[in-house]
């Protein structure tokens, strides 16, 4: 291996382990303690979807314009200021008295990851535009290395400090400030490095109008093509969020099971998808993007209809696994999609598009699924959400021909 081609794999994979870290931090601050959490301090029913959604709200406000402004300033000065946001937040939870007091700590908290996921894709884009899409999976394997180990740590900690809270957000502000760190060293030594390896965020002066960021939305929202994938993964984004707050109630007030149980069956949720995800994108690079997707919606829809109908660990465990495998199809496709459907220029504004929809799928996700949970119990919720996916799948098979085979 070159020199070149060593510090460009230095630099990826320093992305990587940053994205690790800070995705560890936001998890395990959700998931599987945010629920009970929010009931230990009396939300009332209504309002316990928009305790899961608050933080997802930022991410409609300022993926885009923050996408946008990294195209424009460089992206490594928008990463730190959300990697601020990671290592602050977690340490508020600690002083939460009332649940509306949790509604506005989960918004702060949001506005970390809707920062950092698109800008991170968009440095991946920038960097590897002939494998954006097993770059971009590869990266997503490293942040759900440490979306899934949250849920294992944090169902540990519940379970031997018998539902304490307070030191399980303890642990996850340590998880946030070591991300913050970690971001400081290696970019640092990125820095460094820079002008022999990824090369620097091209900047463009403000006298050209069309890199102006009004211009770069309108070019972005008048992109039909990249709106499908992006309301197909608003669409995965949706079920996750809903089933990753309400499937951790329905385990513990139904199935009745330890938290530690908790823990495993949320964790394995996600916990092939590291291995899985790379080989998705690199399969997307060579046959299309569709067909994993497709493919996906199916695969992540149809266990859920399963859900209401059974309390036995090893089926719920076995459901978990199983939509956890059509997640990552998805999810590892769609950004490569969209990346192929917009200009170089343009790849931190369809990045930020792409999170900004995505958000407001997850955001809807709770809210929707909390009020369909009110009216007709867990039955109509989990099976809302198994047709959801497969309404999309369908809407997606409509427009399969805007995209490159």
């Amino acid at each position: 291996m070159s020199p070149d081609n060593a510090e460009r794999q230095d630099s990826f994979l320093a992305l990587c382990v940053i994205g690790a870290l800070a995705i560890l931090s936001s998890t395990m601050s959700k998931n599987p303690v945010l629920n009970p959490f929010a009931e230990s301090l009396g939300t009332p029913d209504a309002y316990m979807g928009f305790v899961a959604a608050a933080s997802t709200i930022p991410g409609v406000m300022i993926s885009l314009p923050a996408g946008s402004l990294s195209d424009i300033l460089g992206r490594k000065k928008v990463l730190i200021t959300s990697n601020i946001v990671f290592a602050s937040a977690p340490f508020l939870y600690i002083l939460v008295s009332s649940w509306w007091q949790l509604i506005l700590i989960r918004f702060y908290h949001g506005f970390a990851t809707a920062v950092f996921v698109p800008v991170m894709r968009a440095m991946i884009s920038d960097h590897y535009p002939s494998k954006k899409g097993e770059r971009i999976s590869m990266f997503t394997s490293a942040t759900i290395v440490g979306r899934s180990i949250a849920p294992f740590l944090g169902g540990f900690i519940l379970s031997v400090t018998l539902w304490d809270f307070r030191t399980l957000y303890l642990a996850v502000g340590i998880a946030g400030v070591t991300a913050l760190l970690t971001t400081f060293l290696l970019l640092k030594e990125k820095d460094q490095t820079s002008e022999h390896g990824l090369p620097k965020t091209p900047r463009h002066t403000s006298g050209e109008k069309r890199h102006q960021p009004t211009h770069r939305w309108k070019d972005v929202f008048g992109n039909f093509g990249i709106m499908v994938p992006s309301a197909i993964e608003a669409a995965a984004y949706y079920v996750y969020g809903a089933l990753e707050f309400f499937l951790a109630g329905y385990l513990k007030n139904v199935a009745l099971l330890d938290p530690s149980f908790i823990g495993v069956i949320l964790g394995m949720q996600l916990a092939l998808i590291p291995v899985v995800s790379p080989f998705m994108g690199r399969l997307s690079d060579r046959v299309g993007r569709t067909i994993p997707i497709t493919a996906g919606l199916l695969i992540g829809g149809f266990p859920l209809l399963i859900i209401p109908y059974t309390t036995h660990f090893a089926i719920l465990l076995a459901i978990s696994v199983t939509h956890g495998l059509g997640f990552a199809m998805v999810t590892s496709s769609t950004p490569a999609l969209v990346g192929d459907l917009s200009s170089k220029e343009h790849y931190g504004a369809a990045m930020g598009l792409l999170a900004t929809i995505m958000d407001i799928g997850q955001m809807l996700g709770p809210i929707v699924t909390g009020i369909i949970l009110a009216t007709f119990g867990h039955s109509g919720s989990f099976i809302s959400l198994g047709a959801i996916l497969l309404c999309f799948c369908a809407f997606f098979t409509m427009f399969r021909r805007l995209f490159p085979s």
